[in-house]
């Protein structure tokens, strides 16, 4: 019996990423269908949508067919996210997204290549998570916020790294780590939320 090389590991675990990723958008949206919108960020979704753009190019052009295929299949399901959140009626956070994704990508883009673009949507990605974290912080209901499916999206962000180590994905790498770092604390942010709302102690 041959041992499992790590490169064939790793490319097995992106697929599992894209199938768990894909769900975890699912069941995001599956709540909020339930539960409606009360603390659910838009510009976090916003900012979300639009990557998800960028990183199905990006993927394609690397032939990661993984992080294309999971970008574009959660791309949908973001939008139809964003279309409950109302976007119309705030056009100046669309705005504002649409030029922060510009300037983290572009500009980076121009100067360094795919890697400075990369770096880019990282940081952008990772400033994805503030929005939301303001919002748990600002509001008194946040139904439509799952920490379970925030938890899970820190799962996915720790398959995906094990995949961009065996495809050398080294900026992506970096990037998705503390992308998860972030996602988790919108987790637990999350969850104490929910404890003040059921009138438990918080930790």
């Amino acid at each position: 019996m041959h041992a499992v090389s790590f490169a064939t590991f790793s490319t097995l675990v992106g697929w599992l990423a894209v199938v768990l990723g894909t769900l975890a958008a699912r069941a995001q949206y599956a709540r909020l269908r339930r539960h409606g919108i009360e603390g659910v960020s838009l510009a976090t979704w916003a900012l979300l949508t639009l990557l998800s753009v960028f990183w199905t190019v990006y993927g394609v052009s690397q032939h990661s067919w993984q992080l294309a295929i999971a970008s574009a299949v959660t791309l949908p399901l973001q939008l139809s996210i964003l279309r409950r959140l109302e976007p119309w009626s705030k056009k100046r956070v669309l705005v504002l997204a649409l030029g922060l994704v510009v300037v983290s990508c572009l500009g980076p883009g121009l100067a360094w290549g795919w890697s400075g673009a990369v770096v880019g949507a990282g940081v952008a990605g990772i400033l994805t998570r503030a929005p939301q974290m303001v919002a748990l912080l600002r509001t008194h209901h946040a139904t439509g916020v799952s920490a379970s499916s925030w938890t899970w999206a820190v799962g996915v962000s720790a398959l995906w790294v094990i995949y961009y180590a065996g495809a050398h994905l080294w900026a992506v790498l970096v990037v998705t780590a503390v992308a998860g770092s972030a996602s988790l604390a919108v987790a637990v942010l999350t969850g104490w939320r929910a404890r003040l709302m059921r009138g438990a102690p918080s930790l």
